[in-house]
């Protein structure tokens, strides 16, 4: 890719605007001295006003331009781009649902869309993933920072650019991990849980230099945690706990020899620019946390007990809004409306949901098992919910809507809202 654009058919029409004072028979009569024109090309334009033009461009030309040269690629992933598509209204959230080697993504409609009659879910081409990877795909986690989406394995890590379709290796983490909590401030991804070992540290990878690091050691070891950030705290949320306490924690039902595994209904809480651990919060009820994401200054946690299902809201604002107009503050639990699934049902391991925040919206995506075999195996009777079921919540209302459910052929993927 060359380092910048030079623009011939620009560079052409500039000259054709103006004489050409090396040329006698284009006015050789005329009284007035020679004015010299300087060429102006779209490499000559500074940064600002490029962006002006480029941030004007339609979505579908995004791939085309991203390739022009490396100058204009830097430009599109750079904030600056995104700030002036968000003041065009040339951006919109969408839901990328990625199950190698396919990947599917879905534009919640609103009242401003013009067509309504597109099909809501589309299927893209396959990822080009190396054979070897995509027996883990399954497990891996995502992060998105820009228009790229970085998918986190145990031991290898790819980053895919949703305007460009390239996918492109990147450097895998420290400690190998399975299961893990991650997500994205300030323009860096953190993880933390995943196992044993890895789960005794916190590790920060800067997507700039390629490179990871570990940043901190973990309160206490998670296995299947899930992760959120809000007001640059990044929220290590559920999974199972395992065998002994990491600093004053302590676990009874550890044993010599053996490590004793035990629901965390609780969430650990690191602010990043601190670089320290406050203090833990604990789900109401308790429970396993079977989703949880971040939307407009809250986190949403659904949890799975013995006989039901709750979800809850946590007020994690702690700039610039944290008080609401009833007074409420930084750290409330609020337990809302569940989403509207059979009564009297308890997730296992064989049903599994992603979680994802779009614009004032929570969206939970079945993305593995069938909830008519959890009321079959139960003895009770199909009630029509097979795989791949949407389920909407509305931030605002405090209603549930159904969405479109998910293509046949995406099972088990992994999903992540991506604004392009």
């Amino acid at each position: 890719m060359p380092e910048s654009c030079n623009s011939r058919p620009f560079s052409w029409l500039m000259k054709s605007c103006f004489p050409n004072p090396q040329d006698p028979s284009s006015n050789p009569l005329s009284p007035n001295p020679i004015i010299t024109v300087a060429t102006t090309t779209f490499s000559s334009l500074p940064d600002d006003l490029l962006l002006e033009c480029l941030s004007r461009v339609p979505s579908s030309s995004l791939p085309s331009i991203s390739h022009v040269c490396r100058r204009w690629s830097l430009l599109l992933h750079s904030p600056s781009f995104l700030y002036l598509r968000r003041l065009n209204h040339s951006i919109h959230p969408t839901i990328f649902t990625l199950s190698a080697p396919l990947v599917a993504s879905l534009r919640l409609q609103n009242g401003n869309d013009a067509n309504t009659n597109d099909p809501l879910w589309k299927v893209a081409s396959c990822l080009p993933f190396p054979l070897a990877s995509l027996d883990s795909f399954s497990h891996a986690r995502l992060s998105v920072i820009g228009p790229r989406i970085y998918i986190i394995g145990r031991n290898e890590m790819f980053c895919y650019d949703v305007w460009s379709g390239i996918t492109t290796s990147r450097c895998s983490m420290i400690f190998p991990r399975k299961k893990f909590a991650t997500a994205v401030l300030s323009g860096k991804i953190y993880v933390a849980g995943g196992g044993s070992r890895a789960g005794a540290t916190l590790e920060e990878y800067d997507p700039d230099t390629d490179t990871w690091r570990v940043v901190s050691n973990a309160l206490r070891r998670r296995y299947g945690c899930l992760g959120a950030a809000v007001d640059g705290v990044f929220y290590v949320i559920g999974g199972l706990k395992i065998g002994g306490a990491l600093g004053n924690e302590i676990t009874r039902a550890a044993t010599a020899g053996t490590e004793a595994y035990m629901y965390a209904s609780s969430m650990d809480l690191f602010d990043v620019e601190a670089r320290a651990w406050l203090r833990s919060r604990a789900v109401p009820g308790g429970g396993c946390v079977v989703a949880a994401c971040a939307v407009a200054g809250y986190v949403y946690i659904l949890a799975s007990h013995a006989v039901e299902l709750s979800f809850w809201s946590f007020d994690a604002r702690r700039h610039g809004g944290g008080g609401g107009s009833n007074g409420s503050g930084f750290g409330k639990w609020c337990r809302i409306k569940s989403p509207p699934l059979p009564a009297q049902v308890r997730l296992d391991s064989t049903v599994r949901f992603s979680c994802v925040g779009v614009e004032n919206k929570m969206v939970l995506i079945q993305v593995r098992g069938c909830i008519d075999d959890l009321l079959r195996r139960s003895g009770r009777s199909v009630r029509g919910l097979k795989e791949g079921l949407v389920l909407i919540y509305d931030c605002i209302s405090g209603e549930w809507s159904r969405g479109p459910d998910l293509p046949e052929v995406i099972r088990r993927g992994a999903c992540v809202t991506v604004e392009c």
